[in-house]
């Protein structure tokens, strides 16, 4: 079988050739779609062996990957932005998998890079080379669409995912994100195709969460609930009593069965995003409710990662201790490398009395992350109250040794606490 990557660029020369690495000795062809790059962008691509196209940007991400996959030869079609990379892990499972003739489809798991609130995603960016998969929606193009219907006329095809991290994304990171002005460009796009579409769950949950970023937060929650309102069917008011009904029936659907007409992913997002505007506004037992319908969703387990995080988070904060503990011990089930989940449940122990579940977790999130200064300090204190001031001293002076580089600030104030108490 024969893969093609499929690609739209614009004054991408910084990230693309790290994309194109991770893939150059995997795919059989490379299509790039150029929309107006004023840099090296065209260049760089044909040094890999790309075959470029060129195309005027018309502010509409799907239009510019029907484009580009016009171009496509190859007998499955691998999607990445610049900003992304393909595991070295994946590849032997993809493989594998494109040579099974049931599958139209494959899901891939997509990685955050450096995020905690919602560090992963399940993309539909493997596909065959099927002449009615085409992209949707001017942001967030999606294939979901068009694969529907043709499962619709040819229900023998199968939709499948591959376990594991096959996508590394760092576009969302903080930096990025201001640099590139992102968040006025997303807007932007979702809200033309909004005004058309005022109903569809999708787009209320894309462009609520959207909201709640830039700080919009009504306007974020007016979306929310809308899309939570359009999914459930039924009336949704603007007052309290009105979601904690919704959110009642949804917990009656969710253990009675499993609705084929429920997207649960949507669902899940709209439930998280609720779940972080309730929290912005201090209204934490609302917020607390929206995480616990979240993480109950039959959706893929990866998924669920930041609603159980921000779960114990909530559960922590309002005294329930226990209730935290089992969020992050079940986040960190699902997946044993969530660092933030180790360093909470060290937190949470510590707080609970149990120092020896704390070290073993502060333990576990400095083993993943090194430079986790926090980690360190933490881990010290509770060295200190166990009595073991030698090992407390040697996590304290790393703490501080990293400070130094990250938070000057802390790192004085962290030496000065021990002077103060005798330790230094």
């Amino acid at each position: 079988m024969k893969i093609s990557l499929c690609m739209i660029v614009k004054n991408e020369e910084t990230t693309l050739p790290k994309c194109l690495g991770s893939v150059k000795n995997f795919v059989d062809e490379i299509i790039v779609l150029d929309t107006g790059s004023t840099d090296k962008t065209p260049q760089i691509a044909e040094q890999f062996g790309a075959k470029v196209h060129y195309s005027t940007w018309n502010n509409n991400f799907s239009t510019a990957r029907n484009e580009a996959l016009k171009y496509v030869t190859g007998d499955w079609i691998l999607v990445l932005d610049a900003d992304e990379t393909l595991t070295p892990e994946i590849i032997p499972l993809i493989k594998s998998v494109i040579n099974k003739q049931e599958y139209l489809v494959i899901n891939l798991v997509r990685q955050e890079v450096g995020s905690t609130q919602s560090p992963y995603s399940l993309v539909s960016r493997l596909f065959r080379n099927h002449p009615d998969i085409y992209f949707d929606r001017p942001y967030h193009a999606l294939i979901d669409d068009s694969v529907t219907a043709i499962l619709t006329k040819e229900p023998d095809w199968e939709i499948g995912y591959l376990p594991g991290v096959a996508i590394l994304h760092t576009g969302y990171q903080k930096a990025v994100i201001n640099e590139q002005n992102k968040y006025a460009k997303a807007a932007a796009a979702m809200e033309e195709f909004f005004a058309n579409h005022p109903h569809d769950a999708y787009v209320c949950s894309k462009l609520g969460a959207l909201y709640m970023q830039m700080g919009k937060i009504d306007a974020g929650m007016e979306l929310l609930n809308r899309g939570l309102n359009q999914i459930i069917g039924n009336q949704v008011n603007e007052n309290k009593k009105s979601v904690t009904k919704l959110k009642h029936l949804q917990s009656q659907r969710v253990e009675n069965s499993i609705d084929e007409d429920i997207n649960y992913d949507i669902l899940y997002e709209l439930h998280y995003h609720l779940g972080i505007a309730h929290t912005h506004l201090q209204n934490l037992p609302i917020a607390i409710s929206h995480y616990q319908n979240a993480v109950k969703l039959p959706i893929y387990p990866l998924l669920k990662l930041g609603g159980y995080n921000n779960l114990g988070n909530l559960l922590k904060n309002v005294g329930d201790l226990q209730g935290a503990k089992i969020a992050y011990e079940t986040a960190i089930k699902i997946d044993p490398n969530f660092v933030t989940g180790y360093y909470n449940l060290g937190m949470v122990c510590k707080a609970m009395g149990l120092f020896a579940e704390a070290i073993n977790s502060y333990n576990n999130a400095i083993n993943l992350h090194p430079d986790y200064a926090e980690a360190y300090q933490n881990l010290g204190v509770v060295l200190l109250k166990i009595g073991d001031v030698p090992r407390s001293l040697e996590a304290f002076e790393y703490a501080i040794a990293l400070h130094e580089l990250q938070n000057p600030e802390e790192a004085q104030r962290l030496h000065q606490g021990l002077k103060e108490i005798g330790l230094l």
